[in-house]
């Protein structure tokens, strides 16, 4: 088993996708009309699989966390390039750090309805995502 993505309900999908397209996330397909809303799956380059399913319905109001998602997290390789590359849209971010010794490098990110989203540089010769070895 393995988890295939989280569903965001957004308050203003035109403002969500500026935000997510910006971070780096592509379009893979629309659903409209379901009992949810219209539905827009993203997805990073280079993974072959959806991520994110961004979940709209104007007529359920503003959005945002306190709704069981705490935060979300994506890996990077180059947290220092990646900030960069979000400042220059507009994206401001925390400044980077690194919790305990030999841990990944991370910072963080707010999405505009409040999802906050943790970016993550692994140390080098890391897996990539935790392991039991990392609770050793």
């Amino acid at each position: 088993m393995r988890t295939l993505h989280v569903g965001l309900r957004v308050s203003d999908l035109d403002r969500s996708l500026a935000f997510y397209t910006a971070v780096g996330y592509t379009v893979a397909g629309t659903v409209e009309d379901t009992a949810f809303g219209s539905l827009t799956m993203l997805q990073l380059p280079g993974d072959h699989f959806v991520t994110i399913e961004l979940v709209h319905d104007p007529a359920k109001g503003k959005a945002g966390p306190g709704s069981g998602i705490n935060h979300l997290v994506i890996q990077v390789e180059s947290l220092a390039a990646t900030l960069t590359d979000l400042a220059a849209q507009g994206i401001a971010a925390e400044p980077p750090a690194r919790p305990g010794a030999g841990g990944p490098q991370t910072s963080w990110i707010t999405d505009p309805d409040g999802y906050r989203i943790e970016l993550v540089q692994w140390p080098a010769g890391h897996p990539d995502g935790i392991t039991t070895a990392d609770f050793t």
